[in-house]
């Protein structure tokens, strides 16, 4: 929050989301290729890899779904005599 939101967000803009479309184009290009003119196995291929797409942007930016927030922010495991900031 605060400032810091935008830091990331010429990485995400010039390099990280035109290589996730150049990806998946190939990928969907391969697909086409290996799959020849059957339009239900294409169209179950797609499926399978929205899919796939989906849960890996889930499982990666969802905050708090790999790990729990720490109570407090500060995780049980740190020594209380050194001071943490912002808490």
């Amino acid at each position: 929050m605060g400032v810091n939101n935008a830091a990331n967000s010429g990485f995400l803009l010039w390099l990280f989301i035109p290589g996730l479309w150049t990806v998946l184009l190939l990928v969907w290009v391969a697909v086409g290729a290996l799959l020849g003119n059957r339009l239900l196995l294409h169209a179950f291929a797609l499926a399978v890899t929205l899919l796939g797409a989906i849960w890996c942007v889930l499982s990666i930016f969802w905050e708090g779904a790999a790990t729990p927030p720490c109570p407090g922010g500060v995780p049980s495991w740190w020594p209380s005599f050194i001071p943490v900031p912002g808490f």
